[in-house]
């Protein structure tokens, strides 16, 4: 069984997730900043929305996948939001990387209009969105997560949509990744920057440490991109940096000590003030680098 789908948001992430749902069979209304992505999906068999309004008037399920709190805010909630036509019975799904906080007072605006609303943020970047293999942490209700399950299985894999909890659970999850992958990276270009200023091939040493305990996603695909210097995007720094703001307030207002993701967020700060935001987040390494007058 399908379901009329609406998705706003077409960016890197979004234009491809949309795409597997359009492809998977769902009749697809899409809305974007930008004309050209709707005009794309146009072509492929989707309709174009007017604005977030319009695009949840003609669909039972809506997708957010914009960049930041206040987007996902004045997309939902705001002036020819979401909210103003949203019909009774609907889920709103939120795929961003948002607050905690801010996704709960969410939840229960959506409520208040008679819908139900899940925060999916996703993990797999680009690659993933492309792929079709991302990976889902949700929070909310678990019924309303049933009757989606297919939708999101079109963009990832069925075992990779996990209920997370309550509303909020999935955002908190994301937070948690996201603190995982910063330190991760970080001790993956600090073992590189080692073994080149040691005079041992880098790529043998990464090679082996695959072998190992030390195996990681993150060593497999960013240690390849650190060693190489391929700083294209797959996930913009700048980006991450607003992930890990909303990860470092996270941990704060849990009264959770933040000393190793601290020393990462300076990294990423760092990154960005060298005018690198638009490049790819395992850039943090090129600051080791520089530090160790490599």
């Amino acid at each position: 069984m399908t379901e009329t789908v609406g998705f706003i948001g077409l960016g890197v992430m979004g234009r491809p997730m949309a795409r597997h749902i359009l492809t998977k069979g769902h009749a697809l209304v899409v809305h974007n900043r930008s004309r050209r992505p709707i005009d794309e999906l146009v072509t492929a068999g989707a309709a174009a929305g007017a604005s977030p309004a319009d695009v949840a008037r003609r669909s039972t399920v809506v997708i957010t996948m914009v960049p930041d709190t206040p987007d996902v805010e004045a997309v939902i909630a705001g002036p020819d939001g979401v909210l103003q036509s949203l019909q009774p019975g609907s889920v709103v799904i939120d795929m961003s990387s948002i607050s905690p906080v801010a996704t709960r007072r969410l939840a229960e605006a959506v409520a208040a209009k008679g819908g139900t609303m899940l925060d999916a943020p996703v993990s797999g970047g680009e690659i993933g969105a492309i792929d079709g293999t991302l990976t889902f942490m949700v929070g909310g209700d678990a019924a309303a997560l049933e009757s989606v399950r297919n939708v999101l299985g079109a963009m990832g894999k069925p075992d990779r949509i996990v209920h997370v909890g309550e509303s909020g659970a999935g955002q908190i999850c994301k937070a948690c990744n996201q603190i995982v992958l910063g330190g991760t990276m970080a001790v993956v270009a600090e073992a590189i920057a080692l073994s080149r200023k040691a005079g041992v091939d880098p790529m043998k040493v990464r090679a082996a440490l695959m072998g190992g305990f030390a195996q990681s996603r993150v060593l497999e695909v960013h240690g390849e991109r650190m060693i190489t210097g391929n700083w294209k995007p797959g996930f913009k720094a700048k980006l991450f940096k607003k992930d890990l703001g909303i990860a470092m307030n996270t941990l704060a207002e849990n009264g959770v000590p933040a000393i190793a993701s601290a020393a990462v967020q300076q990294l990423v700060n760092a990154q960005i003030t060298a005018g690198e935001g638009e490049e790819d987040y395992s850039g943090i390494a090129k600051v080791i680098f520089k530090l160790a007058n490599m």
